[in-house]
């Protein structure tokens, strides 16, 4: 969905329009922002590959540059999906622009190794890098990776971070906060997080009294919004909220924002943001509000060491560890101390692309065309917790999910009936194909046993020929 979508929950969840988690929506915020100048209009593809040759075409046609951000793409699970791209960037004849890219991988990755997916990176770079200057990735460890693949940073490849850093412009302002147990407290987590960090995060989450639980996953979106429990693994149930039974839905401490602003507008009203989440971070410290985030694997590693963001490695996290202590040790400014080096680094990148910004000449601008567009659009508030709802709401909530679900699965069906219809005729040209190829090879195999016949007749003649030739012959020379 673009950040002027006003999309009610029940959509989002059917047509997944935040691409399975809302980070998503963080940085493609940030791309519109920076992007949408006087002269430039931003249409999406929301997270459409299946282009046609003649749709791509139209694209070509109609649009003078297709920019893709992308998050963790070289990643095992997408391979599919990139090569979709890879497909969709070899037939456009404008420019494609990657505006940050990274690579899924353990915390302390092996590179030397290289991964199962190498040569579907390496298409999609060559077919990006025929289209573009130079590739945007989202930290070292990336740049590493694709140096190891044969590409040369500075040339093909450079270190932009993560766009959404950049929302603002140039200056990063963190406020001073006094985080006490009344504290209003924002928590991220990931499921996939390991035990040491799960345990963490639910035992300081019990240490505030006004402490919110923002999840981002769809699976999240949904157990929020119609209360459908989520299945995980039975040693995290104690740790981690996966039904409205769990203390936080129960006190009605769980927000999910399905929009940039409103998430903003909330956590931009709290004194401190904790978690394991990289965008839930993000979104924190670019609203001012200090950020301790817990890197947990390569991708979020790299950001974090890149934009220098306040964190503990989990490693570091054991039994024994509190937040006070960590809060008490933390430097909630350091992201400040990167941000001007880091933005030229972004504002070069573009440049170099010959992208248009409103950074071009203003490195903190207010009141951009998409400032102006974007405070005049309504959008859904916060995501309530589904067990406290009113009875008119739950039922609402269901008839709503339930009215375009049957939508999405009738349209489906109908898309399934086109494509058996396609197929069919598919096969039936198919099959008056290999008729006409096996008449074909008929008449070449009769026209073979015409040749060999005629060849017999040759031959025979030839031999003919030759004995009446010797006869001839003899008799010539008996006269002689």
């Amino acid at each position: 969905m673009t950040p002027f979508d006003n999309f009610d929950p029940s959509r989002v969840i059917v047509n997944n329009s935040i691409g399975g988690n809302c980070g998503n929506l963080v940085y493609a915020c940030s791309i519109y922002r920076a992007l949408m100048t006087k002269n430039t209009e931003i249409d999406s593809t929301r997270y459409r590959l299946d282009y046609t040759k003649r749709e791509i075409e139209k694209i070509n046609e109609n649009y003078s540059c297709f920019v893709i951000p992308l998050a963790d793409a070289f990643r095992e699970g997408f391979e599919n999906s990139l090569i979709a791209l890879t497909r969709m960037i070899k037939l456009l004849k404008i420019p494609a622009i990657v505006i940050g890219v990274g690579l899924c991988a353990p915390f302390e990755p092996n590179i030397s190794k290289g991964f199962p997916f190498d040569d579907v990176v390496k298409e999609f770079m060559d077919a990006v890098l025929e289209k573009s200057a130079i590739v945007g990735v989202r930290g070292q460890i990336t740049a590493d990776y694709l140096s190891s693949l044969g590409y040369i940073e500075g040339i093909h490849h450079m270190v932009i971070g993560c766009p959404s850093m950049y929302m603002y412009g140039c200056d990063l302002k963190i406020r001073d906060t006094k985080i006490t147990k009344d504290s209003l407290v924002c928590i991220n987590n990931s499921v996939i997080s390991p035990m040491n960090v799960l345990k963490f995060i639910d035992k300081s989450g019990r240490e505030f009294s006004n402490g919110y639980f923002i999840p981002q996953r769809l699976n999240e979106l949904k157990l929020t919004y119609l209360g459908i429990p989520i299945k995980i693994n039975p040693d995290k149930i104690n740790c981690y909220p996966n039904d409205i039974n769990h203390y936080l839905y129960q006190k009605d401490r769980v927000r999910f924002f399905i929009n940039f602003r409103e998430w903003s507008k909330f956590i931009s009203n709290a004194d401190f943001t904790f978690g394991a989440r990289v965008h839930g971070n993000i979104i924190s410290v670019i609203s001012g509000t200090p950020s301790l985030m817990i890197p947990k694997d390569a991708r979020m590693r790299e950001l974090a060491e890149y934009h220098n963001l306040t964190r503990v490695n989990y490693t570091d996290i054991n039994n024994d560890t509190s937040i006070w202590d960590l809060i008490e040790r933390a430097d909630f400014k350091a992201p400040e101390k990167n941000q001007k080096s880091n933005f030229g680094n972004y504002l070069k990148f573009l440049k170099i692309n010959e992208l248009e910004s409103v950074f071009d000449n203003d490195s903190n601008p207010i009141d951009t065309p998409f400032d102006i567009r974007f405070k005049d659009v309504e959008l859904q508030p916060a995501v309530i917790t589904y067990n406290l709802c009113s009875g008119n709401e739950r039922i609402m909530r269901t008839n709503e999910y339930v009215k375009r679900s049957s939508k999405a699965i009738k349209k489906l069906q109908e898309n399934l009936t086109k494509q058996k219809e396609l197929n069919n005729m598919l096969r039936e040209r198919i099959a008056g194909k290999n008729k006409l190829i096996d008449d074909k090879n008929k008449i070449i195999s009769e026209m073979k046993r015409i040749v060999a016949d005629k060849d017999k007749i040759i031959n025979l003649r030839s031999v003919r020929f030759i004995v009446k030739a010797r006869k001839i012959t003899k008799k010539l020379i008996g006269r002689k």
